[in-house]
């Protein structure tokens, strides 16, 4: 795990704003079908917005503007909103409160989401330009990740009545953290164990990987994650 999510989530953005430079807005993204370069972009800059107005106005009514429409706008455009979010949440702290659709009222429970969520679509551009292999997270980054899909996204999918729970406890060990206690998801019979490196775990819940095991890949196919 990390406390230094100023230092990641500007990192993060900057990777994103770099790789935009060499893609081309018309290419599809196979990781999220049917959305183009720029419709990423657009997704990418309306939710550093949404984030920007929960931490500043503390509230989940934020409008985001769209993307232009001009390809060679597009770097720009993200860049200004996410500076600007960037600021906000500086001026905020990680203490700060600000609305959240999660665990923590703060601010700094949206430097650590918007940071694994500029990492992932960083991954979504990366694959856009098939440079996808150039993708790197650490392993106890990636692990983070998989706690915030059991600690945060698969309750309130469940709260929110998208999905059932699971019908089995899945349970989720990071080969290349051999220290790292195991993360559960769901909590009836059987158990099913699946076992891989961090990152792979992360891409597995989040549908940018395949899973080997049928046991846990039938999991996995759930509504899990939005």
């Amino acid at each position: 795990m990390t406390d230094d999510w100023e230092h990641l989530l500007a990192a993060a953005m900057s990777t994103f704003a770099d790789v935009l430079e060499d893609s081309e807005a018309t290419d599809p993204v196979p990781s999220c079908p049917g959305w183009t370069v720029a419709d990423l972009v657009d997704h990418l800059g309306g939710v550093h917005q949404w984030a920007w107005h929960a931490v500043v106005f503390g509230n989940a009514d934020g409008q985001p503007e769209p993307a232009p429409a001009d390809p060679a706008e597009l770097v720009g455009w993200y860049a200004g909103h996410a500076g600007s979010l960037r600021d906000a949440l500086a001026a905020a702290g990680p203490a700060g409160p600000a609305w959240t659709f999660g665990t923590e009222a703060t601010a700094g429970w949206w430097l650590r989401r918007q940071t694994h969520e500029t990492r992932m679509h960083t991954r979504d551009l990366l694959e856009a330009g098939g440079w996808v292999d150039e993708w790197e997270v650490t392993p106890d980054l990636a692990w983070d990740g998989v706690h915030e899909v059991a600690t945060e996204f698969y309750p309130r999918q469940v709260r929110l009545g998208r999905t059932e729970p699971i019908p089995a406890t899945l349970r989720l060990v990071p080969t290349d953290l051999p220290q790292a206690m195991p993360v559960v998801i769901g909590a009836a019979e059987p158990v099913v164990e699946l076992q891989a490196p961090a990152a792979d775990l992360l891409l597995m819940l989040w549908h940018r990987q395949e899973c080997p095991d049928p046991a846990s890949a039938a999991l996995l196919s759930l509504p899990i994650v939005p």
